[in-house]
C-alpha cells in the first residue's frame, strides 16, 4: 500500500506540470513555431526549435504560469533555439544545394534569406536574439529595452552595431 500511494503522489507531482506545460504550448506554439520559422527558414528546423523550447520549459525546475507568461519571452526562447540550429548548422558546414549560385541580386531574395542566415550564425549568440528580435519580430527598442533591462539608447546603439557587423560579414 506505501509503494501506491508512493506512485501516486509521484503521478499527481508529474502532472501539475505538465499541465502547465500543456497549456503553454496550446497558447504559444504557433508562435514559437512561426518565430523560429522566420529565423531558419526550414519547416523542419522551426519544428525542431519549438520541439526545443517546450522541452526545456518542460525540464525547468521552477514552471511558468501558463496565464503571466509573456508572449515575449516566447519569442525570445524559440529565436534562441532557431539561432543555436542555425550555429549547428554553420559549424557542420550544412549548406543549401544551390549556395554555389554566388552573390544575391535583386532578383534572388531567397538567396539573400540565406546569406543573412550564415551571417547571423557568426554573431554571438545575444547580439543574433537582439537583431531577430527587433527587425523579425518586430519588437521595438522600448520593448527591448523593458525585455534586457537596459536603457532605450543601448539598444539603439547595439543594434547599430550588430547592423555593421552584419554588413561586414554580406560582403565578404
Amino acid at each position: 500500500m506505501g509503494t501506491l500511494s508512493l506512485a501516486m503522489h509521484a503521478e499527481q507531482m508529474t502532472m501539475a506540470p505538465l499541465e502547465g506545460v500543456q497549456a503553454l504550448y496550446e497558447r504559444y506554439a504557433e508562435t514559437v513555431y512561426l518565430t523560429a520559422l522566420r529565423v531558419t527558414g526550414s519547416p523542419a528546423d522551426a519544428e525542431d526549435a519549438m520541439q526545443t523550447v517546450f522541452l526545456r520549459v518542460l525540464n525547468q525546475s521552477t514552471a511558468l504560469d501558463p496565464v503571466n507568461t509573456p508572449k515575449s519571452y516566447f519569442k525570445r526562447a524559440a529565436t534562441n533555439a532557431a539561432v543555436d540550429i542555425l550555429r549547428r548548422k554553420s559549424a557542420h558546414n550544412e549548406a543549401p544545394l544551390d549556395e554555389g549560385i554566388g552573390r544575391a541580386s535583386p532578383e534572388s531574395p531567397g538567396l539573400l534569406k540565406e546569406q543573412l542566415r550564415q551571417a547571423l550564425a557568426q554573431l554571438d549568440a545575444r547580439d543574433a536574439e537582439l537583431f531577430i528580435l527587433r527587425y523579425v519580430e518586430g519588437l521595438g527598442n522600448g520593448e527591448l529595452a523593458e525585455l534586457y533591462g537596459v536603457e532605450k539608447s543601448k539598444i539603439a546603439m547595439r543594434l547599430y552595431r550588430i547592423r555593421q557587423q552584419l554588413q561586414a560579414e554580406l560582403n565578404r
